[in-house]
């Protein structure tokens, strides 16, 4: 056997007593013989290092340093979960669920780790990046981080795909967060708050071999890809775990909502037992064609829902009312609480929502209260414990004016919150429309964060978010924690923020409810600011989804002649807006007043697809069959309910075929 024969040799018989260790959990050598091995492996590859591969056993100690971690784009979009919290939610989306597939459904079962999402990419069964979810779109690759997790296979067994993503939670075992917690109180450090932030903390640390030191583990729980050869939720996790992947046993395949509950009841009470944290349920319809045919919403699938566990409570002294002032100028009272552990943090503040929240828990400074997180996240005071108020107690009084600026504030009708009408002259106001402006969703401008944002305010270089576009380096450098290469770095980010979509620009300018998925309808709509500066609330209204409200707001934003100003600025630094050319190419209005409904596999083009041309030639896509549904686009294996549904409701039915001819 030569060296590289060796060296292979020793690799793969190292990677199974890995998967044997932390897989099987049926280790078949002791520690010492595997440390002796990997020595052995290590002496080799250094002696010859034209053999280096970066998936060798040896390279889970660690040793790279990644001073700034890469921003990666998704191949597959990271979608977050609806949640529910009863019997009756779950009931309810089942209900929707069965309005829109045809045939049985089965639900795959599965526990909600409490840690921190990785989407995992292989080619050729090898590990070829790492990142985190981030907003869903895109997130931070930390692949050298993540390789120095056992459980993270570097190299996988059997009959896997050419390419494809793996989604899962990495997350600290209690044990091992209790003994690095020990260890820190015995060196006299500060204590880590709870396992789920200490694993994803552990995950930006710049030096990867700080990382191999955490005892942190990889739960898988979805793959991701073309051609697959999967088809339920349920086989995928075998496939996963044959693959070599930790993929926890407790996942159960079940028939009903009944089952489900039996399922959540079951994990509820005996989720302490476990080695790690959970906070609830993942329910997944177990067919992917089904997952397929319901398709997802703005932010979640339809075919998943989330159902938390009843959230922890506490009581703790609300010491103070205090009130912050938003970038719209909404105004929201903030209860400062005597600190109190809840769910693994200290808790110090909670939103009180607004004044009719205030009026209607009667909470007033110096209460007791109970405090809960909402799906054990957010802090939220749910009563006041009246037995303990003070006998000189005083009711709370909503403030008149804004605690930023002085300016006498306005509730408007309908509203449930107060505002600060002063636009331009609100610090909070002014900063926190150029933050907006700058965030991930937004224009992304790399080298700037919040922070800085607030700091440019405060020395006058800046004061509305076009003011970004005449900094200079020189004008940046002098700034506190700023060095040239950062400075540069800034201004350049600024420059390549130009390139961003129309879309986004329209939604980074922060108009009044115009979020992510109102700016793209509007953006298709009128493909230029111009056009959409002109249009009237009635204009704005007859566009698909656009109510009132919106239509007001976004008159209002265009009416102002500061605005104006803002966006001709905007307009003559080269900011994208209105469509490219090469968008409007692809877009016509052959299809608009049309509905259709997509349902079946389809042979030319993915469902996907077919659903972005129908949208780009200006139809409009439903998940359901009405009378007011234009076309029927039926494909391959589509279910009899829908084909019954459209022949009663007179809707055409129509091939992939006749679709394309149609464009």
């Amino acid at each position: 056997m030569n060296t590289q024969q060796k060296i292979e040799a020793l690799r793969d018989e190292l990677r199974q007593h890995n998967y044997n260790y932390y897989i099987l959990d049926n280790p078949t050598i002791s520690d010492y013989e595997f440390d002796i091995k990997l020595k052995e492996l290590q002496a080799l590859e250094d002696a010859n290092p034209e053999f280096f591969d970066a998936n060798s056993p040896t390279q889970r100690v660690g040793g790279t340093i990644t001073k700034n971690f890469k921003t990666v784009v998704h191949d597959f979009r990271m979608y977050s979960l609806d949640n529910s919290y009863s019997k009756e939610d779950l009931e309810d989306w089942e209900k929707r669920i069965k309005k829109m597939v045809d045939g049985d459904v089965h639900y795959t079962c599965e526990l909600k780790y409490d840690g921190a999402s990785m989407n995992l990419t292989y080619e050729n069964g090898k590990l070829i990046r790492a990142v985190t979810r981030g907003d869903g779109v895109q997130g931070d690759e930390v692949t050298a981080n993540v390789k120095t997790i056992n459980t993270v296979p570097l190299r996988l067994k059997g009959d896997f795909p050419e390419r494809f993503d793996i989604r899962g939670e990495i997350i600290l075992p209690i044990e091992g967060f209790l003994k690095m917690n020990e260890e820190r109180i015995a060196n006299d450090e500060e204590p880590y708050r709870n396992p789920r932030n200490t694993a994803s903390g552990s995950l930006k640390l710049q030096n990867s071999s700080e990382v191999a030191k955490r005892p942190l583990e990889c739960l898988l729980y979805s793959i991701k890809g073309n051609n697959l050869n999967i088809s339920t939720q349920f086989e995928g996790l075998e496939k996963a775990r044959e693959w070599g992947f930790k993929v926890p046993k407790e996942a159960k395949l079940v028939n009903s909502i009944k089952e489900v509950l039996d399922y959540v009841a079951y994990w509820d009470e005996h989720r302490h037992n476990l080695p790690y944290e959970i906070d609830g349920v993942v329910i997944k319809v177990n067919s992917l064609y089904q997952q397929d045919e319901l398709g997802f919403t703005a932010k979640a699938p339809r075919w998943a829902m989330a159902y938390k566990f009843k959230a922890e409570q506490v009581s703790t002294r609300l010491n103070e009312i205090t009130y912050q002032v938003g970038r719209t100028g909404a105004i929201t009272p903030v209860a400062n609480l005597e600190p109190v552990q809840l769910a693994g943090t200290i808790v110090k503040r909670a939103s009180l929502h607004n004044a009719d929240q205030i009026e209607k828990l009667d909470i007033r400074v110096r209460d007791e209260v109970f405090v809960e997180k909402g799906g054990e996240i957010i802090p939220k005071i749910i009563s006041v414990d009246l037995s303990k108020r003070p006998e000189d107690s005083v009711i709370t009084q909503y403030i008149s004016h804004c605690p930023e600026c002085g300016t006498e504030l306005i509730r408007p009708e309908g509203e449930s919150k107060h505002y600060c009408p002063n636009y331009n002259g609100c610090p909070p106001q002014v900063v926190g429309r150029i933050q907006h402006y700058i965030s991930r969703k937004a224009m992304d401008i790399e080298g700037l964060g919040g922070e800085t944002v607030a700091l440019l305010v405060k020395e006058g270089l800046i004061s509305n978010y076009a003011d970004l576009y005449e900094l200079t380096k020189e004008q940046v450098i002098p700034l506190e924690r700023m060095a040239e290469k950062s400075a540069e770095n800034l201004v350049n980010g600024i420059e390549a923020s130009k390139q961003i979509p129309f879309e986004r620009v329209l939604f980074a300018l922060g108009i009044r409810y115009v979020g992510e998925t109102v700016a793209k309808k509007l953006a298709k709509h009128y493909k230029s600011i111009g056009a959409l500066s002109s249009a009237s609330a009635l204009d704005l209204v007859a566009v698909d989804e656009i109510g009132e409200r919106i239509a007001e707001s976004v008159v209002e934003f265009f009416s102002l002649e500061e605005n104006k100003i803002i966006v001709e600025r905007l307009k003559t630094f080269g900011v994208q807006l209105e469509i490219s050319a090469d968008k409007l190419l692809n877009q016509t209005e052959k299809l608009k007043g049309q509905t259709f409904v997509v349902s079946g596999v389809f042979e030319t083009i993915s469902r996907n697809e077919l659903k972005k041309r129908i949208e780009d030639n200006g139809g409009k896509v439903s998940s359901s069959i009405s009378s007011k549904t234009s076309y029927l686009v039926a494909g391959d294996k589509m279910g009899p309910s829908k084909r019954e549904k459209a022949e009663k409701n007179n809707v055409p039915i129509i091939s992939e075929q006749d679709f394309l001819l149609m464009v």
